[in-house]
């Protein structure tokens, strides 16, 4: 544990004389303890030993992303008085969605990354100027563009405070952190819109890249895919083609982009192809379909979903070497 982490993390998320809200949470017995001070409060050379001790002792330490009114006795929505940062909770393939957030056009580079546990982020940009709907919004974006969790969007979320352990573990983990810059960001520097969302960018559920054991429609589309790729046939008629079979899809061509570059960038790969030929061929392809601030990321993000059903693959064929199963994109 490093109470000086902590110190420098809350002193750069907060104003001084601001309200912020500390959150201690045991997993075992599970109990929760909430205490709402001033930064000043937080930072004292005992508060912070308190803290330290009831770490020790296996209390998670958290704190609200956003500082709340003075005189606060609670940390509801209406307890927020200003949004002081956006923030996106990442637990799967964590090291791949930092690099695509870190490479994207699409947003700045964040101000703050916490390292939670092993493979897990909280992404942060210190911002100025939303609103408590601007930040909504641009949070529920977020999360559809780069795959971080939906039930993290609220403006009174929590965060773990780095310099403490994730007690969640056995041994616990040392929570840490890193940051990329000191800027500040406005709303004109993210370039996400709903327009753009709805048609280019990965889904924030999981797909399912695995066999149910029923012969679905996508699986039979995923099957098609991969046959008419095999002999050669053209991209984009093959996605016109399968967005027009689909018209019960919420978004036909979007889901024929996706099936159809996911199907290609495996196919290429299991050929020996380089990841970053892969990539090329992807931003090529979509380049007129896809803004270029978006292009990259989305490419990428193709690629390591075509490599996850790949090692899936041949996991499935270690363990049940008489089965050959296809995967579904």
């Amino acid at each position: 544990m490093n109470t000086q982490t902590a110190l420098e993390f809350l002193t750069r998320c907060f104003h001084p004389g601001e309200t912020i809200a500390l959150l201690l949470r045991r997993e075992n017995p599970p109990s929760t303890t909430q205490r709402i001070v001033t930064l000043e409060q937080a930072i004292a050379t005992r508060y912070l030993a308190w803290l330290r001790y009831e770490n020790h002792n296996g209390a998670n330490i958290y704190v609200a992303a956003n500082p709340l009114r003075s005189g606060s006795r609670k940390r509801t929505k209406d307890c927020i008085v200003a949004v002081r940062h956006l923030y996106l909770d990442i637990d799967v393939d964590g090291d791949v969605r930092i690099a695509a957030l870190k490479a994207s056009d699409a947003v700045p580079v964040p101000s703050t990354i916490v390292s939670t546990s092993p493979g897990k982020y909280q992404a942060l940009w210190r911002v100025e100027g939303f609103d408590f709907d601007q930040q909504e919004n641009m949070l529920k974006l977020l999360v559809t563009a780069f795959g971080g969790d939906s039930a993290c969007t609220d403006r009174n979320r929590v965060l773990r405070v780095p310099g403490f352990l994730n007690c969640k573990y056995d041994p616990a983990h040392p929570v840490s952190v890193e940051y990329p810059t000191d800027s500040s960001y406005h709303l004109e520097h993210f370039q996400l819109e709903d327009s753009l969302l709805h048609g280019v960018l990965p889904v924030s559920r999981a797909t399912r890249t695995h066999p149910t054991g029923k012969n679905t429609f996508s699986e039979q589309d995923w099957a098609w895919t991969i046959h008419q790729l095999s002999l050669g046939e053209d991209a984009d008629k093959l996605t016109a083609a399968l967005a027009f079979k689909r018209p019960d899809k919420p978004n036909p061509r979007y889901y024929a982009q996706r099936t159809i570059d996911i199907a290609s960038a495996r196919l290429m790969l299991l050929n020996g192809a380089a990841i970053e030929d892969v990539i090329a061929m992807l931003e090529n392809r979509r380049s007129a379909d896809v803004p270029a601030a978006l292009c990259s990321s989305r490419a990428r993000e193709i690629v390591t979903t075509a490599q996850r059903m790949i090692g899936r693959t041949k996991f499935a064929s270690c363990h049940h070497p008489k089965e050959n199963h296809n995967a579904i994109a």
